[in-house]
């Protein structure tokens, strides 16, 4: 089938590079000369295990094009995805203008019958507003043509978005008409071949069904925070209890680790839109409002446990801290706890000494200029000379490091845990105090 992706983020140059790998043609337009360049030449522009090789590989074999064309992109494929940014704008509701404006052009540019679909996380009825978009444009023209606007939401993990979608555990199809549904059945079959993971519904339920996903695994995420909050003021331990509660089957054992608080390009933004979209419709959504602001106090629990070991005295100390990026396995640093951290401590006069293993490059990006900040080529270049240890992404180069180093390297010798890595009694023994989250700590108590 021949197929056009608008948009080359994670989700679109995903989305893109699979299908092809499947046998598709595919072609995926970007706005970004300089980006569309890169992708030519093999350069790609974020970091996502196992993608590289299969954008290689396609664009090798021809099955995968990447052009700057609208014009080109919309004649190209009778299935036009729209996978653009959806960030959100100052009142938290997702900003509509790029998946509008994609819209506007497969409109302005379309000859024939053409199957629009969403991929981007968009708000319910945005189906309905891509659709008065195509016809507003074709109007324009004096054209009367025939279009069906799906709605597909993706369900991807940064970390491991390319086995996600070549192992999809469902594939969401929103439509009001039969004609897209043999299509995407063909589009889809290469992945259905054990068994079939295509659930076809209304085009509103599918909208519905990525925020619902998001958000639950965000309640999640919050409500074992704030088990972890109340563990460490009762003297419990939050590990002792997640095993216990996560043994559970109605319960079970994802999305319940406790931690410094989620963030990415999805949840924060999702659970967000959700809460505004809700408001509109006149209800206030009580529980996405708690999760939302359980989270972001969350961010500071770990600026919290550092001023009150230190008695608040973070002034010309030197932080050694390991992760940056919101969690492992990406460069991704949106809404991510380490931003959070960093700039609180550089606001009460503390210095960074930061490693991660993908996400050196965007924190440069980011933060400039910060002369409060130094980027270092291994984690145990940024213990030399610092005082404490915090760790923010469990990446897994961090879960047995040589705690004899990092006692011998600090002149204070504690590390500050934000996602449970370690055992207690292990860094006593090496004369490490140590801070987790909900570990019973008696700070509080």
């Amino acid at each position: 089938m021949q197929i056009t992706i608008f948009g080359t983020g994670y989700v679109g140059l995903v989305t893109g590079a699979c299908l092809a790998e499947v046998g598709h043609q595919v072609m995926c337009m970007d706005v970004d000369q300089k980006k569309i360049d890169g992708l030519r030449k093999g350069v790609i522009p974020i970091y996502e295990p196992g993608l590289e090789p299969i954008v290689t590989h396609n664009h090798d074999a021809g099955r995968l094009r990447f052009t700057t064309d609208v014009s080109e992109a919309v004649a190209f494929g009778d299935l036009q995805f729209i996978a653009v940014g959806t960030p959100p704008d100052e009142d938290g509701s997702a900003d509509m203008q790029y998946v509008l404006a994609v819209a506007a052009s497969i409109g302005e540019h379309m000859d024939g019958y053409k199957v629009i679909i969403d991929k981007s996380t968009v708000p319910v009825g945005t189906a309905d507003r891509v659709a008065e978009a195509v016809r507003g444009q074709l109007s324009t023209r004096g054209k009367s043509l025939d279009f069906d606007v799906v709605s597909n939401p993706e369900f991807l993990k940064e970390g491991a978005a390319v086995n996600d979608f070549m192992k999809p555990d469902r594939i969401i199809i929103g439509t009001d008409s039969d004609r897209p549904m043999e299509l995407l059945k063909e589009l889809y079959y290469p992945f259905n071949r054990s068994h079939d993971r295509v659930i076809f519904m209304d085009v509103r339920s599918a909208e519905l069904t990525k925020y619902a996903a998001n958000a639950m695994l965000a309640t999640k995420i919050s409500f074992m925070n704030e088990m972890a909050n109340l563990s460490e003021r009762l003297g419990a331990d939050i590990e002792h209890v997640r095993r216990g509660i996560g043994s559970d089957p109605r319960i079970g054992y994802h999305f319940i680790y406790p931690g410094c608080g989620y963030g990415g390009s999805c949840f924060p933004k999702d659970v967000k839109a959700l809460s505004r979209t809700a408001k509109e419709y006149g209800y206030q959504a009580r529980v996405l409002d708690a999760v939302e602001a359980v989270n972001e106090s969350q961010k500071e629990v770990l600026f919290d446990k550092i001023s009150h070991h230190l008695k608040g005295e973070l002034k010309g100390i030197t932080v050694a801290l390991w992760g940056l990026s919101f969690k492992p396995n990406t460069d991704d640093m949106r809404e991510s706890s380490s931003r959070v951290l960093m700039e609180k401590l550089w606001a009460a006069g503390a210095r960074v000494q930061a490693f991660d293993p993908e996400a050196m490059e965007e924190t440069q990006r980011l933060y400039p200029d910060r002369s409060e900040l130094s980027l270092c080529g291994t984690k145990e270049q940024a213990l030399k000379g610092a005082d404490i240890l915090v760790i923010c992404t469990e990446w897994k180069e961090f879960r047995s490091p040589d705690f004899a180093q990092i006692a011998a390297s600090l002149t204070v010798p504690v590390i500050f845990d934000g996602r449970n890595l370690y055992d207690e009694d292990v860094l006593s023994r090496h004369g490490l105090s140590y801070y987790a989250i909900g570990r019973g700590q008696n700070q509080f108590r």
